[in-house]
């Protein structure tokens, strides 16, 4: 927040911790999911997957998100960069995730949106990836999948 308050030129240090505070509060309470996020789960999660989370994010934060969005329940486990004490891309924290679940590497997969931390990390930890390019961005590193919409998944899985 602090950057963005000196991008208009407001240097108020007290507001833009408040506002941070605020915005952590606020996030976990937005609760709208991509379209086909729960049936897409539920299939996965049929099939006999387990799904493990990866995320920069906070622990308290990433824990409420999950649980406000009612999707909580899918993961076995939810990876933050403050458990593990790496952040994407750094291969560290999927090998903290990979040791947390007790799987290799080679019979993993990471699904992710974006290439410079998702993608790219997963390629660092010796991954396959599946790039969730909802904006159909353009690609100059090539995952070992794309998609444009989640439920493009259940033809990969």
């Amino acid at each position: 927040m602090w950057l963005t308050l000196l991008d208009f030129k407001i240097a108020d240090e007290a507001l833009a911790k408040e506002m941070g505070d605020l915005f952590l509060d606020m996030l976990p309470t937005r609760t709208i999911l991509f379209p086909h996020t729960v049936e897409v789960l539920q299939y996965l999660t049929d099939k006999g997957y387990g799904l493990h989370l990866i995320t920069n994010g906070f622990e308290k934060t990433q824990h409420s998100k999950l649980k406000s969005c009612g999707i909580d329940h899918f993961f076995k486990a939810v990876v933050t960069s403050e458990c593990s004490n790496s952040l994407k891309p750094q291969k560290e924290i999927y090998e903290y995730a990979l040791r947390k679940a007790g799987a290799t590497a080679e019979e993993s997969i990471m699904i992710g949106d974006s290439i410079e931390v998702d993608i790219i990390g997963a390629m660092n930890a010796g991954m396959d990836q599946v790039h969730a390019n909802f904006i159909n961005a353009p690609q100059e590193v090539k995952p070992t999948y794309t998609i444009r919409t989640l439920k493009e998944l259940e033809a990969i899985f």
